[in-house]
Formats: structure tokens, sequence, C-alpha cells
């Protein structure tokens, strides 16, 4: 097969991915202009039974339109950075077909807001994440996957629990605000189904596991469409989730919890890879964060935003990984600022707009999310937690950049070091434009997160040291001896990311599947096997038999039938 037959599948699907993208930017910005006041909503009714309806709705606004442009845009970067990435991948087309289904589940997901018709999607994500994540197909990938699937099949669980308990209602659409019977318990078991997709504590031991998949699936799940699921989810049904304030507040308590553990995480771990995949948890806590104290849409933006750096965070890790023969320990990379200088650069780049460096996309959320917190009716220890956890994003960022990118090389000869292709190059230059102009220009389209916060010059001045405080590392790298002595025994607990791994890890791929072998073995092997086709398979057998030598023409046999027979009919007639 010519080189050109095999690379043509990632090929087209990124131009055809590029071609959508900017299809729905120019789509939302002239006819709906991004507001969430404009919009439109088609939806079929299938049949009506028993009073409840079923139909597939299809809602068309500037939230869906505007996510589903930058997850093919992502999508898109990802398939063309794929090309020299997967280059040495025999079946490529086979791992396209899965890349595209990955994203028509999330558009499907995207587009559809009625819980009956969102699970298609929803289970479509699970189901093709776990086949990513195992692509290598050896015991870390398939331990990695099980973990995802496992811990993605208890919200699907839930989902199903809030689909069941809104029968009575009448309609799915729990977007419309109504509240029937069961409302809090709906809302809950939705918000814990948004936590298990976007990894919240206590089911945060998946998403830095699943880092076991090609690194243009982390990039593609990682980023903009898997972990970020949970969220939109609780986003397009905040509507009546507003009215039980007891489940946001929970939501924002978990938020800032997996916002600070995932940040202090990252500061101790070395492997690359995992180190973005704890930046992106901290993210999605913060995200959780706002929207549980009552900001939806600039969660929203924050989630945007967000996508479009983290994925060239991404590209870049997997960029330098392919170059320097997958080598992923932050302590032997090094001098990459000469070895690959467009993608170190990059890399560099993405982390300072990670960081919130100002007129760049991540500061237009990151600090419209800290002066919405200042002016909320929050306690001084969660506000403290926020400001901690916000600001440890400089931290790991300047750790990772001092370290793997302008550090030494520690690692072996050079002779198979490789160079980044022109496709990787395009690729990152395009998300490279959409991480330093993206925040601007949403901002300026898009009116609801178009607004200020009046707040103090006390707590401007916080939000200036939270953004640029991280600086401080380079004199805690100075002590790293006394760092050493005097948090020896607690580095062991922040870097095992509070022991989530235990908790939720362990437990549902452990524990989980023990009991489960032990119900197969018991209940689908045991008791209802005797109960059920082995047994009836058994009676039957027997049964047969006896009308086998019945009918065998022996008249002995023949004389004790008719006597039974006419015992047993003497009996009924007394």
């Amino acid at each position: 097969m010519s080189y050109l037959s095999r690379v043509s599948a990632p090929l087209l699907s990124g131009i055809f991915l590029y071609c959508i993208s900017l299809f729905l930017w120019v789509f939302g910005v002239i006819n709906m202009n991004l507001s969430l006041v404009s919009g439109y909503m088609v939806e079929w009714q299938f049949f009506s039974l028993c009073g409840v309806e079923w139909t597939f709705p299809v809602v068309v606004d500037c939230t869906s339109v505007t996510f589903s442009c930058l997850v093919c845009l992502i999508s898109g970067s990802v398939s063309l950075f794929s090309v020299s990435y997967m280059e040495s991948e025999v079946f490529l087309r086979r791992f396209m077909l899965l890349i595209m289904a990955f994203v028509g589940s999330m558009n499907l997901l995207i587009f559809v807001p009625s819980l009956i018709t969102i699970l298609l999607g929803w289970d479509g994500l699970g189901i093709v994440s776990f086949a990513l994540v195992i692509y290598y197909q050896n015991k870390k990938s398939l331990a990695a996957g099980m973990l995802t699937v496992l811990a993605n099949r208890v919200g699907d669980v839930l989902l199903i629990l809030c689909i069941c308990l809104m029968v009575n209602w009448g309609d799915w659409m729990l977007s419309t605000g109504m509240f029937g019977d069961y409302g809090v318990l709906v809302c809950f078991l939705l918000v814990v189904g948004g936590m298990t997709k976007s990894a919240q504590i206590p089911f945060s031991a998946w998403l830095p596991a699943a880092m076991a998949a090609p690194t243009p699936v982390s990039a593609l799940v990682h980023s903009s469409t898997l972990v970020t699921a949970g969220v939109y989810l609780i986003v397009r049904f905040y509507d009546s989730l507003v009215e039980v304030p007891e489940v946001l507040w929970f939501l924002s308590k978990i938020g800032g919890l997996t916002l600070l553990m995932a940040g202090l995480s990252a500061c101790f771990e070395t492997d690359l890879k995992k180190i973005i995949a704890l930046s992106t948890l901290s993210q999605l806590g913060l995200m959780m964060f706002t929207i549980g104290i009552g900001y939806p849409f600039i969660a929203v933006f924050h989630l945007f935003t967000h996508a479009l750096f983290k994925a060239l965070l991404f590209l870049c890790a997997g960029s330098i990984i392919h170059s320097m023969v997958d080598t992923q320990d932050s302590r032997i990379l090094g001098g990459l600022n000469k070895l690959l200088p467009f993608s170190s650069s990059c890399l560099v780049m993405s982390s300072v707009v990670l960081c919130g460096m100002p007129f760049l996309s991540g500061f237009y959320s990151k600090d419209l999310i800290l002066e919405d917190s200042f002016s909320s009716m929050l306690g001084s220890l969660e506000l403290l937690i926020i400001l901690v956890g916000a600001g440890l994003s400089l931290v790991y960022s300047m750790r990772l950049m001092l370290v793997g990118v302008f550090g030494q090389y520690s690692g072996g000869s050079l002779i198979t070091f490789g160079v980044e292709s022109v496709y990787m190059l395009v690729s990152m230059a395009v998300l490279s434009v959409g991480a330093i102009i993206g925040g601007w220009s949403l901002q300026i389209v898009w009116v609801d997160v178009n607004g200020f916060s009046i707040v103090s010059g006390f707590a401007k001045m916080m939000i200036v040291v939270v953004t640029f405080g991280g600086l401080g590392y380079l004199i805690m790298v100075k002590m790293a001896k006394v760092k050493e002595s005097v948090t020896g025994g607690l580095k062991y607990f922040l870097s095992s990311m509070w022991f989530m791994g235990v908790i939720s890890g362990s437990f549902l791929s452990g524990s989980g599947l023990g009991k489960g072998v032990m119900m197969h073995l018991c209940l689908d092997s045991g008791w209802m096997e005797v109960l059920g086709g082995q047994g009836s398979f058994y009676s039957l057998n027997q049964v047969v038999k006896g009308h086998s030598v019945v009918q065998s023409g022996s008249i002995l046999i023949f004389v004790r039938v008719s006597l039974v027979l006419a015992m047993f009919f003497l009996i009924l007639c007394l």
C-alpha cells in the first residue's frame, strides 16, 4: 500500500472536520449572533405511550453550535496530527473510524437535550472511549480501559435511574424547568452522573489512567469531548438544577476539592502526559465550582477556551514524545527549546495561556471566574481553596517548563531523535491561533460573557497575585533540600491524588470486578443455571427418557403403567 493511500483516511477526515467547523462558526455568527435569546429547536415525535411522548429533539443555539464548532476544529487537528504520529500503525483507517465515531457521539450529545435520547451519545462516548483507551492492547492499556469504562458505567446507570424516575412526568425534557415528584433525587442523580464523566472526587482515578491511550486520543478525549460531557450535561439542564440549591451547593464543594487535589498532585507528578491530565482535572473542578456558585455561562466560556489550549498542550506533548522515541518522563526530557523549537514554543505558549496570562484565551474566562468568586457569598476557607487551586496552575506549568523545556537533557543518544513533520506543525499552528485569539473572539461575539463584575481593588490585587504568584516556585526550587525534609511524608499523599486510586480505582476495577466474577459463578453459572436453562434441559431430558421407556413395547411395563394410572384415577374418584 502506497504512503498516500494509507494516510488518505486521516488527511481527508481532518479536512472534512475543518470545513464543518468553519461552516458552524459562520452559521453561528451570522444567523444567531451567538446570543442565547435566539435559537432553534426541531422535535420529532415517534409515538406516545401511556401519556409519555417519545421524541427526538434537536436544539440549535449558541452553546451547541459553538461547542460543536470547537469539537470539529480540535478533531480536525487531531486527525491531521495522526498522519505523522500514527504513521507506523497498520490499521490506521480503523483508528480513524473510531475517532469519527467518537466525534459523532459527542455531537449527538451536544445537540440533543432530552435525557432519553441523550443517553445514545452518552453511551456512545463510553463505548468508543473504551475502544480507544485499549487501542495498544497491552496490560497497562487494558487495565486503564477497564477502569474508564466502569467509572463511566456508573454515570450511565445514574442517568437510566433519572429516566425511570421521570416516567410519570410525561416528558424527559428536564431543561424546560419542570419540577415534579422525585425532583430533588433526579437532580442529585444527574449531578453525580455528570461528576463521573468529568472525573470529580471520588471518581478521579480513571482520568490519569486513561493516558495509556495514544496521544491524539488524549488530545481529543481530555480536552473537548469525554471529560467535558459531564460539565455540558449539567449546564444544559441548569434550569431545573437551580430549583435545588442544595445540589448546587454540593457541586461547588466537590469542584473546589477536585481543583485543589489535582493541582497539588500535578506539582509532584513526573509523567509528561499525566501532568497535563491532572491540569485538565483541575480545570474541570474549576468549571464545576463555577456552575455551583451560579455562573453556568462563565463555566461554558471557560470550557471553550480550555478546550483550545489544552488540545494544543496535548499535541505538543505528543510531538515531543514521538520525536524522543516514546519518552514521557519529564526528568529525562530537557533542552527541547533547541531540539524541538516549534513544539517547545507551543508548549510554553499553551502553558502560559493555562496560567491566565493577560490578553490570551485563558485570561478572559479565568479572570471572570475569580471575579465572580469574590462577588459571590462564599466562605473564607472556600475562597482560599479556590485561590490556591487556581494559583497552582502556574506552579506545575513552570515546573514542567523549567525541567522539561529549559533543563538539561538526561536521556541517551540522539541518533534516533526524530523531527517535527509538516502535519504536526500545521495542526499545532491552527490550535495556536485559537489559543491566542479564541477567548477574545468569543467574548466579542458572545453577549452573555461580555459582562464584568465590580470588585474591590483588594480583590483585583488578589487576582493578580493568584495569576502570577506561582513565580515563587523559583524560590522553592532553590530550597529543594528544605522542601524534602519538611514535606517528605506529605509528598506521597499529595502525589497519590489523595488516595483516589485506592478509593475509586481499586473499588471499581478490583472489588467491582471481583464481586462480578463471584456473582457470575454463584448466580449465572450457579443456581440460576439449575433453575434456568440447565435445569430445564435436565428435567426435559428425564421426561423424554421416561416417555421412551414407556413406549419401548414391553408388555410388563405397559401393565405397570396401566395399574399406576388406574390407582391414580381411583384415588381421584374417592
